[in-house]
């Protein structure tokens, strides 16, 4: 996540610090570039908007109970789901073993059990050697610098969504203002067949896209605000804003999102 904090109030590493201010504990990786954040009255709450954008996959299914996420930060997404999703198992690839301290030890990440497995170990690698193992795969790789390079290639891509199942879906984090998000963005696309779509979080902020591995089977609009509303009983997420968000920034008519199999109904 690229916002900047203020006012270090303590430095737990060289290269991974966390910070505090007005409430509010952040990571660090490397730099003042806030990776992560937690509201530490409301240590479970998803803090930063793009991490509840990154839980619209809700929308889609009611059916996807096993995720799978590259990277950990300070473990926001993994605390939510374990707290609010019972039925979603996790694992969670981490390289860096001072990361899972941190994120164990000052963001409150619970520790291993039957529904979350933190393994501290090479995503890429993982990627490589598990196939159609998961429903859901979150994407959220940045470091001091931005995406690592190896992060954002074709071959990334193509691992990603060769390791989903048939109705899988990818929700990756990127940075609005990258030069290279256009390229990232068609590479997602190639990836997955055009099945994509893109919810800005902030200007020019934060933006998850989601990729799908096969077309949701009901993109009606009346239909994804009435799963909105659902969840809203039990989520403290914005999904009615956020479908609204994806109808202003996806294909759309005033009735439905439209993905690449729908090209005949864009053209009419």
């Amino acid at each position: 996540m690229l916002r900047r904090a203020k006012n270090w109030l303590q430095a737990a590493d060289d290269s991974v610090d966390v910070s505090e201010l007005d409430g509010v504990r952040a990571l660090h990786l490397g730099s003042i570039t806030i990776q992560s954040a937690m509201r530490i009255k409301d240590p479970l709450a998803l803090e930063l908007t793009y991490t509840r954008a990154m839980l619209c996959f809700l929308l889609f299914s009611n059916k996807l109970q096993q995720v799978l996420a590259i990277g950990l930060g300070g473990g926001s997404l993994a605390k939510y789901l374990h707290a609010y999703c019972p039925s979603v198992q996790q694992t969670v690839l981490e390289i860096n073993p001072k990361i899972i301290q941190v994120a164990r030890s000052q963001f409150y990440l619970p520790d291993n059990d039957a529904r979350l497995n933190v393994i501290e170990g090479d995503g890429l690698r993982y990627l490589a050697d598990h196939h159609e193992v998961a429903d859901v795969l979150f994407i959220d790789a940045f470091d001091g610098n931005g995406i690592p390079p190896d992060f954002c290639s074709q071959d990334f891509f193509d691992a990603c969504a060769n390791c989903l199942r048939s109705e899988g879906i990818l929700a990756i984090n990127l940075w609005g203002s990258d030069k290279k998000f256009d390229v990232y963005l068609q590479r997602i696309e190639q990836s997955f067949a055009s099945k994509v779509l893109v919810i800005p979080t902030g200007k020019p902020g934060n933006i998850a896209v989601f990729a799908f591995k096969r077309e949701p089977a009901d993109l009606r609009l009346a239909s994804l605000r009435l799963r909105a509303k659902e969840l809203e009983r039990t989520h403290k997420i914005e999904f009615l804003h956020f479908v609204d968000t994806i109808a202003e920034h996806n294909p759309s008519s005033s009735n439905r999102l439209f993905m690449a199999s729908d090209k005949a109904s864009l053209s009419t």
